[in-house]
């Protein structure tokens, strides 16, 4: 560790790999509301974020857990429950008049063909406008868990298909 009388000790949410600072500031400058999807040990969280002078405040918010009202059994934090939790977001995103947003990834770097990408997907697909690179995007078959489905014998992907079309469903009434 440096030290000296003229080190400059870093923020803490710096130090701790938490918020890159120049990457903040450049999105609070577009002043657009920001996608934030997170995924934990054992679920997916996803929120539209708006800058306030008084801090950020949560404008919509959906969890990977709602899904299981839904109808899915599979696992909470997997590619298809990222996809499926974004979608859930954007059609409650849909409901608060949200048009825009900005892809948040926060401070850490990820490669292409990453689950987390498999939220920006649903976005995209749900017609929120969002800018994008479709080489980030992971394949199809591995959102829809056709991938996962031979390995674990389990039809994942029907599953996945019936739960997208509820939330589709739900989508298209509240856009009415």
């Amino acid at each position: 560790m440096k030290s000296g009388p003229i080190f400059k000790v870093a923020f803490k949410r710096r130090r701790e790999q938490k918020t890159d600072y120049k990457k903040r500031l450049a999105v609070l400058k577009s002043k657009q509301d920001r996608f934030v999807l997170r995924v934990t040990n054992s679920l997916v969280k996803a929120q539209i974020i708006r800058y306030d002078k008084d801090g950020d405040k949560t404008v919509v918010s959906a969890t990977s857990r709602e899904l299981v009202v839904l109808g899915y059994t599979g696992a909470l934090k997997n590619t298809p429950a990222v996809y499926l939790t974004a979608l859930l977001l954007s059609a409650k995103a849909k409901k608060a008049n949200i048009k825009e947003v900005i892809y948040d990834l926060g401070a850490k770097n990820y490669k292409s063909g990453n689950k987390i990408f498999a939220g920006l997907k649903a976005i995209v697909d749900s017609g929120l406008v969002c800018p994008y690179n479709e080489k980030a995007f992971p394949t199809k078959d591995r959102i829809e868990g056709k991938t996962m489905a031979e390995y674990l014998k389990k039809p994942v992907d029907k599953e996945f298909t019936i739960v997208k079309e509820k939330i589709l469903k739900m989508w298209f009434y509240v856009c009415i």
